[in-house]
């Protein structure tokens, strides 16, 4: 008897094996997918990838940052970046299905998530395994991912990210919990790692603080209320995002409420 989805591809990890049955990596921004688990995304035989934003704040702080004057082009930019990074990391993705939806701007996930919920249950129907965000108040639409892949009910695994300190730091590539199974990297594949986040160009800045992993974490998705913050205090509350956590628990409850009338 085959072991359930979530043990086999958790087995598949560990093993650093081929894992062959159908996986979606749904995560919000181009990177994220690198950061959580760029090492082993080669491992995925059957992977769809969904960015649930397009990596472009309509603020154009970024965008302009980085040398683009509107938010479009800052998008493609990243869009190209990820197809090198997935070039550079071996890495072999099925067809997304044409979702008209999605992306969503970046930051403004927590405004889309009936949206987001409503695409994603579609998108995911066929897939065994979704490989997705925790919900640790990282970024606001690392969050919204979480809400909206829970409520589109396929079985769920979670990749660390990053979460804010109990001083307002960050912490990177552990969970709140510290649990979950820890993948230790061998060197060529930190290297395959390190090679992958060297083609987002644009977030050279933001991406210096997940360099040099030597391990990648995983983990069964619980079950969350998302009603409340998971943590006393949330990275992007330090942030002039105009989303707060207590702002995101309140969307989120309200989501929940239309899902249920």
């Amino acid at each position: 008897m085959s072991p359930p989805p979530i043990e086999h591809v958790l087995n598949g990890l560990h093993d650093r094996r081929p894992i062959d049955v159908p996986v979606a990596v749904v995560v919000a921004h181009p990177d994220d997918e690198t950061i959580g688990a760029g090492a082993s995304l080669h491992l995925f035989r059957h992977l769809m990838l969904v960015h649930v934003t397009d990596g472009a704040p309509r603020s154009l702080d970024d965008a302009r940052a980085a040398g683009f004057e509107n938010a479009a082009e800052y998008a493609a930019a990243r869009r190209r970046e990820l197809a090198a990074a997935m070039q550079v990391g071996d890495v072999h993705t099925d067809p997304p299905p044409f979702l008209p939806d999605l992306p969503v701007p970046d930051q403004a996930a927590t405004l889309h998530l009936a949206t987001l919920v409503a695409t994603l249950r579609g998108a995911l129907r066929d897939v065994a395994v979704v490989l997705t965000h925790p919900y640790e108040g990282g970024h606001p639409d690392h969050d919204a991912v979480a809400f909206a892949v829970q409520a589109a009910g396929r079985p769920r695994i979670e990749m660390a990210s990053y979460h804010a300190t109990p001083e307002g730091g960050l912490r990177v590539g552990r969970f709140l919990d510290d649990e979950g199974l820890v993948v230790p990297l061998t060197s060529e594949e930190r290297m395959r790692r390190e090679a992958m986040l060297d083609c987002f160009a644009t977030q050279h800045r933001t991406l210096e603080a997940f360099r040099g992993a030597r391990a990648e974490r995983f983990r069964p998705a619980p079950e969350y209320d998302f009603s409340r913050p998971p943590a006393p205090r949330a990275y992007y509350d330090g942030f002039p995002w105009g989303m707060t956590s207590e702002r995101w628990c309140a969307h989120a409850t309200e989501a929940l409420a239309c899902a249920r009338s």
